[in-house]
């Protein structure tokens, strides 16, 4: 529930966090309440595209970066229709922007769309208390929301968990559109969209590849439908476990032998279609500035995360799975989670964290080539 209100900076607020610990600040954004799961994510640039990430839906987001909104808000860096987010947390919000493409401020887009949040309060202490206790539900109240501490704190009790949350048809189209190549048509690609980022299938664009966006409830016939060269599994919000719909379609473009390509939430589907099991992380990689290792050349990437759960598969060995010898192509050096799968007998491989990454970093860009290499090798 929200309300909009043009004094909101004026409007004190609450954040009330699932094991009792409670914040207070300002409103930010709607006034109102709202209820999600809080996370916090480490990046400095690039908020615009962080709010509109489908992968958000249902999460409350915690800016560790001070200072927000120095940029404004514009009209071209919108990964998605809207914003995803259930609540926005902020420290010290700008109280004026300044960017030559900026449009109107951050807090009036908030407030336009809905979106309750708080600012002003200590979001070091907030991000130190979620990685010490892990993610969790949490509240943010404000105006007529506010109440007596234990009842708001019944309230966030009463909110359902990330974990077991089936999401991805929520935030993907209902309908089928296609992304044209930009100049020659090199490729088509059927992309299942689990809660795809606008910047990922103009990234294929940019290298001829034709991109047919699917809903997430796509079958293997509508894959196949569009004659593609390769497929593309999307990232999205909700818990691994219960994609029991995009792993049986994996499975049968794995079957096929067809180019594979997925990423984030698409490489926990690949990690199931495989047979590996996935979890829940602590708190989850968040951010745009997280180091993997590519362990197919050594090198280490500075990549953009955000993710909540993982695949559990052995970082050292080779294994054996239903559609041949699978590895652990790519691993977080921070904590050894694992990053990317690849599999050695069929063309398909997927990352966990953004090569897509607007606004950055673009180190991890080339896995397009790669998606590229397999298609070429496959038509050859």
């Amino acid at each position: 529930m929200t309300t909009s209100t043009r004094g909101a900076a004026r409007t004190p607020a609450v954040l009330v966090l699932e094991d009792g610990r409670i914040f207070r600040g300002r409103a930010y954004g709607a006034v109102g309440e709202t209820f999600g799961e809080a996370v916090f994510s480490t990046g400095m640039t690039g908020y615009q595209e962080t709010l509109t990430d489908p992968s958000y839906h249902r999460q409350v987001v915690v800016m560790t970066a001070p200072h927000v909104g120095n940029t404004g808000v514009n009209d071209e860096d919108m990964e998605s229709r809207k914003i995803w987010v259930s609540g926005y947390v902020v420290r010290d919000p700008a109280r004026v922007p300044s960017n030559w493409r900026s449009r109107r401020t951050l807090d009036e887009e908030l407030d336009a769309q809905g979106v309750v949040g708080i600012s002003g309060i200590d979001t070091r202490a907030l991000t130190r208390h979620l990685r010490e206790r892990g993610a969790m539900r949490v509240g943010i109240f404000s105006g007529d929301a506010v109440r007596e501490d234990s009842v708001l704190l019944a309230r966030v009790q009463e909110a359902p968990q990330m974990k077991g949350a089936n999401l991805s048809a929520e935030v993907a189209t209902t309908e089928p559109y296609v992304v044209p190549a930009i100049g020659e048509k090199k490729f088509t690609v059927a992309a299942v969209d689990l809660g795809i980022k606008g910047m990922t299938p103009h990234r294929m664009a940019e290298r001829g590849i034709e991109v047919h966006v699917l809903p997430a409830t796509a079958t293997v016939e509508d894959v196949y439908a569009v004659n593609p060269d390769g497929v593309f599994f999307s990232n999205g919000p909700g818990d691994p476990a219960t994609a029991d719909h995009p792993v049986s379609v994996m499975r049968g473009v794995l079957e096929r032998g067809t180019p594979l390509f997925g990423i984030c939430f698409g490489n926990q589907i690949l990690g199931r279609a495989l047979g590996f099991g996935t979890f829940k992380l602590k708190y989850g990689h968040r951010g745009i500035n997280q180091p993997v290792q590519d362990r197919t050349t050594g090198k280490v990437e500075v990549t953009a995360h955000n993710h909540g759960f993982a695949v559990d598969a052995p970082l050292d060995q080779v294994s054996e799975t239903p559609f041949g010898r699978a590895e652990v192509s790519h691993v977080c050096l921070n904590d050894n989670v694992v990053e990317g799968l690849q599999l050695l007998d069929r063309p398909a491989f997927s990352v966990q964290y953004h090569p897509e990454a607007a606004a950055g970093p673009h180190d991890a860009a080339y896995l397009f080539d790669r998606f590229v290499s397999l298609m070429e090798g496959q038509r050859a």
